[in-house]
Order: structure tokens, then C-alpha cells, then sequence
């Protein structure tokens, strides 16, 4: 696991999570499986460069199924900042 800093979220996403039912526990999920390293709907070569990410101090992507979506999570390399986004807003 890594530190994820301040968690923020872009209206998108925010939108996105808010429509399923429970979804104070959706965006701790996501954000658990994130800090796990979970692949999710990353390429076998993206999901490889995220355990690199952590030992090298590099940027964390993850992403994730939501309703008929997918979420994007990203950890910023200093990790300072955790972003919730959608692809379409990146």
C-alpha cells in the first residue's frame, strides 16, 4: 500500500458515484482496491508499471467499472493528492 495524500474528486465522478445506492461505500472500495493495486480494467502492462510506480515514487492509476462507466483514480507521484476522475475529464 502507498499514501494517497488529500482526496479530491472532479464533478463527473462525483456525479457518477452519488447514482449508485450505496455509494459512501463504493468510493472507499474504489479507493481500497486502488491502494491495492488491484487491476481492474488496466492492461496487464499498466497494472505491471503501477507496482513500479510505488517503488519508484511515480504517478498510480487505476481504473475501475462504475454502473455503465469506469472511473479513473490517480495518485499523484509525490503523493499529495488522490483524484477521482472520469477518462472524458482527464
Amino acid at each position: 500500500m502507498f499514501e494517497v495524500g488529500r482526496i479530491v474528486a472532479t464533478p463527473g465522478a462525483v456525479e457518477l458515484i452519488e447514482r449508485v445506492r450505496d455509494s459512501n461505500f463504493l468510493f472507499l472500495s474504489l479507493l481500497l482496491r486502488h491502494r491495492k493495486l488491484e487491476q481492474g480494467l488496466l492492461c496487464d502492462e499498466d497494472h505491471k508499471a503501477n507496482k513500479e510506480a510505488v517503488k519508484e515514487g511515480e504517478r498510480i492509476l487505476s481504473a475501475f467499472p462504475v454502473q455503465d462507466s469506469k472511473v479513473w483514480i490517480i495518485t499523484e507521484a509525490d503523493r499529495s493528492v488522490t483524484t477521482f476522475l472520469l477518462p472524458e475529464e482527464y
